[in-house]
């Protein structure tokens, strides 16, 4: 799994600034849905397509190979049958931060927590 560290994109949130890290783009034509990281507040920002509800978005399976290693979405993902799944989530509604992350309009992001992966298999340390 490749992180491009490169990008670092700083959003307002009230009187506080997240800096984001770029994880990772599954794109078949405009450059995104995308993938960030926010080491400050363990957070993801995840920008997909729009659907009929402001706190969800649709996101292509794909995507979620670019999660950091032994993390998960901390919100639950439904499966559209397609390809892709849907995100409920915490809108970004900041105009300046859609603006530095360059959504099309047809997308836009939403803010999740990070959790942690919890496998069945996993060995008790």
């Amino acid at each position: 799994m490749k992180i491009d560290t490169a990008i670092a994109i700083f959003i307002a949130r009230g009187m506080v600034f997240m800096q984001l890290r770029h994880l990772g783009t599954n794109t078949k034509q405009d450059g995104s849905p995308k993938l960030y990281s926010s080491d400050e507040e363990r957070r993801y920002v995840v920008q997909g397509w729009r659907t009929d509800e402001p706190r969800q978005i649709e996101i292509p399976h794909p995507l979620l190979g670019f999660l950091e290693p032994d993390t998960c979405l901390g919100a639950r993902l439904h499966d559209t049958g397609h390809g892709t799944f849907l995100l409920t989530g915490e809108p970004l509604t900041d105009s300046e931060a859609l603006e530095q992350l360059r959504i099309p309009a047809h997308e836009t992001a939403v803010i999740v927590d990070i959790g942690e992966e919890q496998r069945p298999d996993a060995v008790p340390a």
